[in-house]
């Protein structure tokens, strides 16, 4: 763990005396509860047809309405929205209910990285407001939270689960990523991968560039074909459409990568305790994006991109909380920023921009 010397003078990490360190977050904590609450209102009450999988999320609870149902959805989805059909929570309650834990498992893997970091409890909240204003002006967090509910409800928990096996954490590993694939067994493709983690910096790179350089050239594709064909044709058939495109994405792989290699372009700009923790993260963004490199070739691929597109949300924040520039992390304006994201997070929802 990488510890700021205590005459640090990061206004995020330092020590700060003791009632206005508790006044500070009593407010801190106040607008994150009230950008909880009306992200929980707007997709609470969005109508079942905002977004292409709310309708089918909604027929799903209310059949639950007569006891457990059979279903190809995962066990821990299953049994949370049976408990919660249970407490007798409307359609409305069952939405934000789900939304709430989207935002719980964000607090997880904020904290979780946050500790990786190195960092103290004093700037813990500007982290997570910095965390959640980058998540909420993400397209692909609107994804997560009206479409891809099950993988959304699984994404930060296997960023949180491999940076605990970055860290040799073996039993949070482990907790993380039960989670996770109880929500979406999507998750164990990327778990199982965790082991790359092992690799040296050096090694990772180059992987990071075999990968993509192999998934765009279209080697991935054919390669699969010929080795593993009933591989192929499950992943070509799984919920093949007209109205997506199937083959190679080459923006999809353009944008993933470039998120792997813009840290890597800022590291100057970080403070040196904090450099090399976040380098090292970039690691585990890789590792969620190898998935994709293989198999992102069949139709809804960005599904695969899903979690490492959530991560790099975090992964900016640890940029913009560590840099050498005083302004840009100055907790009062990153807070301004969390409330003009709500304004950005509501013109998403409501025209329904998703990635």
């Amino acid at each position: 763990m990488i510890t700021p010397p205590a005459t640090s003078p990061d206004p995020l990490l330092r020590p700060h005396h003791h009632a206005d360190a508790s006044a500070a977050n009593v407010l801190s904590l106040l607008l994150l509860l009230a950008v909880a609450i009306f992200g929980c209102w707007l997709i609470g009450t969005r109508s079942l047809d905002t977004g292409t999988d709310t309708d089918s999320y909604a027929g799903f609870y209310q059949r639950l309405g007569g006891g457990l149902v059979e279903t190809r959805l995962e066990p821990g989805f299953v049994y949370l929205s049976y408990g919660l059909r249970r407490l007798g929570l409307s359609l409305i309650g069952y939405q934000v209910a789900l939304f709430a834990l989207l935002l719980a498992t964000a607090v997880a893997a904020t904290r979780r990285y946050f500790r990786y970091l190195g960092g103290t409890a004093a700037g813990y909240y500007t982290f997570l407001s910095a965390s959640l204003m980058l998540l909420l002006v993400s397209p692909m967090f609107v994804n997560a939270s009206i479409n891809a509910i099950r993988q959304g409800l699984a994404a930060l928990l296997i960023f949180a689960s491999l940076l605990a096996f970055h860290q040799r954490h073996w039993w949070k590993f482990a907790l993380y990523g039960a989670l996770a694939s109880s929500f979406h067994v999507s998750a164990l493709l990327y778990l199982v991968l965790a082991p790359v983690l092992l690799l040296r910096p050096n090694m990772q790179r180059f992987l990071a560039a075999a990968a993509f350089l192999s998934y765009i050239s279209g080697l991935s594709q054919k390669g699969i074909g010929i080795l593993f064909p009933a591989l192929y044709h499950t992943v070509m058939e799984y919920t093949a459409t007209t109205r997506f495109e199937a083959g190679v994405r080459m923006d999809f792989a353009a944008f993933s990568i470039f998120w792997y290699v813009l840290p890597h372009l800022l590291s100057p700009l970080i403070k040196a305790q904090y450099r090399e923790k976040i380098m090292d993260s970039t690691a585990v963004y890789l590792v969620m994006l190898l998935p994709f490199f293989a198999v992102g070739w069949g139709y809804f691929s960005n599904r695969y991109l899903l979690p490492a597109w959530l991560a790099v949300s975090l992964i900016l924040a640890a940029i913009l909380c560590c840099n050498r520039l005083s302004l840009l992390r100055q907790p009062l304006l990153i807070r301004f920023c969390l409330i003009v994201a709500c304004a950005v997070f509501y013109l998403y929802v409501s025209r329904g921009i998703v990635i």
